[in-house]
């Protein structure tokens, strides 16, 4: 019997009492502090209590193994929060993903369709409850536990592309027009057995992602906190799938980026928020290789954005020396209908540029959306810098809206300038020496070694430099 249909169909009381019996809260050691009530309707991911697998299957080539992750939901706000069922679209869509840091890395590895809910019980995971007399409401205060087998219930899984994250906005009557669910891992969370084989990833840690997203929140102004993250380790391999299982408690109201510069000395990351849509959140860790050059690791996920990205560029000064970009994404999956195709990369007219489709191309082209992150790096033979990279906006906004946005990041600072290059055209030519013969015996331009006086020695030292 499914649990959370049955509570549904008894007083709210009563259901609370029996709650117990079939195993459905959270985790005791998952309880949250709550926090500072929010003004109206405010869902955040209290706990990622449980974790559940549904074996694998071959895709292209791949051995893909299907999961899916609990989700309790607290409704921190000062109004109780609507949950009406579908054909109602007034409930929350739960999108979940998981993410691996590897090597300096720290980069998606799967996502899943999103759970639609569908009725409310009133717990207390954080903290004191007023409960709402119905299941149509999550009341002030109250927590309501999903767990992993619900939220892994194929039927319940809806497609990403209906919704709109900066309003939370979609469709009462999901999935139209969409497939059925492939067998075992169609529409659930998915992740590439490569990504997950211990053998293959040695050091990597691990981190599951569950989001709530509702229109009602969103209009409340409180949908930056929705979403949080719990780290796991990988165990067996049994029926198809690695064991995987939860470590350490549920940080809530952040997304699994920010657990990156917790595991990464070298890692920052920044926000960027589109106005009137959602928030971009940039990463990057910088390391020294050791042989002249540095590596450049950036990361960037949407949180919430509907205009989603198209393009991601980081400046780089004249003189650098850019070499190895990459980029990769995270493929939808289950008939969600998205473009595969990668991002080209670009290292011209001052910056290296990652850019996919446009919008006037293809609505479905590959656009960075919601709950989603792409990885991009490259290696430069100069140190870093402080910069203002650039996430280029996919979906055009209103009249006067931006194409884009800067977000604070890293990048390869400028070359040391050559002395002997006495006009600034990266050259030493014969130019810088008539510069330095029509200032002999005086001081400034031509004093190469900066001992006060334009003589043989700066001759010396032009000539050494001499441009091929």
């Amino acid at each position: 019997m499914n649990t959370k249909i049955f509570l549904a169909t008894i007083p709210v009381g009563l259901a609370a009492m029996l709650l117990g019996q079939f195993s459905a809260s959270a985790l005791p050691s998952e309880k949250g502090e709550g926090g500072l009530a929010m003004a109206g309707a405010d869902v955040i991911v209290g706990a990622i209590p449980n974790v559940s697998k549904y074996g694998s299957a071959v895709v292209n080539g791949r051995t893909v193994m299907a999961y899916a992750i609990g989700t309790t939901s607290c409704n921190i706000g000062t109004s109780q929060l609507e949950w009406f069922a579908s054909p109602d679209n007034r409930h929350p869509f739960i999108p979940m993903n998981a993410f691996r840091y590897r090597n300096g890395r720290f980069e998606q590895i799967g996502l899943s369709w999103g759970k639609h809910g569908f009725t409310a019980l009133q717990q207390t995971l954080c903290g004191s409850c007023q409960a709402s007399s119905t299941g149509n409401y999550l009341g002030i205060g109250c927590s309501d536990p999903y767990s992993s087998s619900l939220n892994g219930g194929q039927s319940g899984l809806g497609a990403r592309h209906e919704i709109n994250a900066a309003t939370g906005a979609f469709p009462g009557s999901y999935n139209s027009g969409m497939p059925s669910a492939p067998a075992t891992i169609g529409r659930r969370l998915q992740i590439d057995s490569a990504f997950l084989d211990p053998a293959q990833n040695a050091g990597s840690q691990y981190f599951f992602e569950a989001q709530y997203i509702h229109q009602q929140d969103a209009t409340a102004g409180n949908k930056m906190n929705n979403a949080s993250y719990r780290g796991f380790t990988v165990g067996t391999l049994s029926s198809g799938a690695y064991t995987l299982t939860l470590t350490g408690a549920t940080i809530q109201q952040k997304p699994a980026i920010e657990a990156w510069p917790l595991v990464d000395a070298n890692a920052t990351i920044a926000n960027a928020d589109v106005p009137s849509d959602g928030r971009f959140i940039a990463g990057v860790s910088v390391r020294d290789n050791g042989n002249g050059t540095w590596r450049y690791e950036y990361a960037v996920h949407n949180l919430n954005s509907d205009r989603s990205g198209r393009s991601f560029s980081v400046p780089v000064p004249d003189g650098v020396t850019i070499t190895n970009i990459g980029f990769k994404d995270i493929d939808y999956h289950s008939g969600d209908p998205f473009s595969p195709t990668d991002w080209t990369s670009s290292a011209s007219g001052g910056a290296v540029t990652w850019t996919g489709g446009t919008h006037s191309q293809s609505t479905t082209s590959n656009a960075l959306r919601f709950a989603t992150m792409y990885n991009f790096w490259f290696d430069a033979d100069q140190p870093p810098q402080v910069v203002n990279a650039t996430v280029g906006l996919f979906k055009p906004g209103s009249a006067g809206a931006p194409a884009s946005i800067g977000v604070a990041s890293k990048g390869p600072s400028a070359p040391p300038s050559n002395p002997a290059d006495l006009d600034g055209d990266g050259l030493v030519t014969a130019e810088d020496l008539t510069i330095l013969l029509s200032n002999w015996g005086g001081s400034g331009d031509g004093d190469i070694n900066s001992d006060g006086i334009v003589d043989a020695e700066d001759l010396t030292a032009i000539l050494s430099a001499w441009s091929a």
